[in-house]
């Protein structure tokens, strides 16, 4: 399977905790199966908080397991004209650029946040 899509962090949480409905959960279970792929900002988002040792440890595996794209010169270029051109987040900016920048599908719950970006695919596994 051809890699197309880029989980934010409200999806990958929402995964591991078994959270989505179970259309969005069979869904994910696929892209997840082909091997996930993440911003360098959804792995410091999910890895940055406190958690009980038996989630750090979940949470840390997935990240491992996961392609993490990096914050390089053209993301970062690609993140600043974004937020010249949209209200958008800086977080939210450099998340739409690794997607757009890698011809992925983004996969987040908080599309509202990315609607105002030209080119950019979203898809909310809660609805799918």
């Amino acid at each position: 399977m051809e890699t197309t899509h880029l989980l934010d962090s409200n999806v990958i949480i929402g995964y591991l905790g078994n959270k989505l409905p179970p259309a969005g959960m069979e869904f994910i279970s696929a892209v997840v199966d082909d091997i996930p792929h993440i911003s360098v900002i959804s792995k410091i988002e999910v890895l940055r908080f406190n958690v009980p040792p038996e989630d750090e440890k979940v949470l840390s595996d997935f990240v491992d397991c996961s392609v993490v794209h990096p914050l390089d010169d053209p993301t970062v270029d690609a993140a600043i004209d974004l937020c010249r051109r949209s209200k958008i987040k800086l977080p939210d900016a450099v998340i739409a650029a690794t997607a757009m920048l890698n011809d992925f599908t983004l996969l987040t719950r908080n599309v509202d946040d990315f609607k105002n970006i030209p080119g950019l695919s979203v898809c909310n596994p809660w609805q799918e």
